[in-house]
Order: structure tokens, then sequence, then C-alpha cells
């Protein structure tokens, strides 16, 4: 079994994927990524198409038609990861707003004990860089009221860089899941939590990309404050497929 895959969904990252891949091939151990592209006009995909000439065997890339939306780019990864037998499965921006050196630490984390390992920027020795103080306080006050709604035990529930153990992804039936923006991260976490999964925070600094263009937009945000809400309320169901 090969050990550890990190899935980094892209659109329009031109200026980053290149030094985002050196930046996690240099990584000991090794660790392998797949790009889920959602159709890059700007030519993301063909930097990762020649990347893999050089890396073969650590380098993939799934392409997809259009703009699909995160949470559907990640559950494509992830079943790709569990077709292959990966033991563990990385969530990662392309921006380097997540640092890649911290993927050795949310791996040690899973190693350690945890299902699930959050990159976090609301535990001790967390933190967000280049952030404006509205932005800080907005997310800060979206995890009091993820907590508030579900008691998920997260403080930062909407964190996108995460570390999952295969047996939680293949136990989480990936079919039910329904959001795509930043309520994806919260969905997938809940679920991991009702599940029984042992989830742990390790701190993080989230640091403003300084390349290409934020995906963040009003209707995600709105999706996240409303799905809470629906989370509440929706029945959390194992993946009746999983393996025993």
């Amino acid at each position: 079994m090969v050990e550890s895959l990190v899935i980094i969904p892209t659109y329009n990252e031109i200026e980053n994927i290149q030094r985002m891949l050196d930046s996690v091939m240099d990584l000991e151990p090794p660790f392998h990524v797949l790009i889920v592209d959602d159709g890059s006009p700007d030519g993301t995909a063909d930097v990762v198409k020649t990347a893999q000439k050089q890396n073969p065997e650590r380098i993939h890339l799934l392409e997809r038609s259009g703009k699909l939306g995160l949470g559907t780019a990640y559950i494509a990864g992830f079943r790709w990861a569990l077709e292959r037998k990966y033991e563990l499965v990385y969530e990662m921006d392309c921006d380097f707003s997540h640092t890649p050196q911290d993927l050795v630490r949310l791996r040690e984390a899973c190693k350690s004990g945890a299902d699930v390992a959050v990159g976090s920027r609301y535990v001790s020795g967390g933190k967000v860089s280049n952030w404006p103080l509205g932005r800080i306080l907005m997310s800060y006050f979206a995890s009091v009221y993820v907590n508030t709604i579900l008691w998920l035990g997260v403080r930062d529930s909407t964190a996108g860089f995460k570390c999952y153990r295969a047996d939680v992804l293949d136990r989480i039936d990936l079919n039910r899941i329904r959001f795509i923006g930043y309520a994806f991260q919260i969905e997938m976490k809940y679920n991991a939590h009702r599940l029984g999964f042992r989830i742990v925070e390790v701190p993080i600094t989230f640091a403003d990309r300084e390349f290409g263009t934020s995906k963040m937009s009003m209707n995600i945000f709105r999706e996240a404050f409303l799905g809470v809400l629906q989370m509440r309320f929706r029945p959390i169901r194992p993946n009746p497929n999983a393996k025993k």
C-alpha cells in the first residue's frame, strides 16, 4: 500500500502550480500528489503534465470539464485515492495559504492515533497571516457558529487543510455529501465526528495567497451558513458498502 496522497484542486493556478509541486516533491517521507483541475484556461493542467514526465510515479492529474466546485473535486479525488489503496489522504490548497511542510505534521498526527488531522488556525500555536481584521473575525465566528449548532468540537471547523485515514473516507457515504463550497469542509468533519472518528487539530499558520485570485464568494459563504442548519437535522448514515 502506498501511504500518502495529497489532493489539490486547481482552477487558474498557473502562478502557483509548479512551485507547489516542487515543494511537495521535496518533502520527506515522500508524498504523492493528485491535481484535480477543473478545465483551467490558463494552462495549469499543461504544467502538471510536464511535471508528470519528470516524476510519473508521484504526480497525477485528474482533468474535469469546467468549474464543478471544491467539494466535488475532493470527492473525485477521494474515490481515486481509495481505488488505489492509499493509507493517508490529504486536502490542501494550491495557493500556499497552507504550508506544504505542514503536511509532515498532519501525517505525524494520524500516525500517532488521529483519524482526521486538521490544520487549525484557532488552537494554541495556530495563527493567521496577512488577513484583514474583518476576514479574521468572520472566519473565527463562523467556527463558533458551527460549534454552537453542531457541537462539532473542532475550533477551526471550516479548515480545508486536513489528513484523513483511508478508513474514514471509506466509511463516510460520499454519495450523501451535498455541499460544494466551505460547507463541504464542515460536512466532512461532521460526518467523521458523528461516525465516531477521532479528530485532532494541529496548529498551523494560514497565510493569504500571494498570487492568483481567491475563489471565495458570497454564495459560498451563504451556502455554509444555511448548510449548517441543514446538517443539524439531516441523519448521518455510514457508507453501506464500506469495508468491514
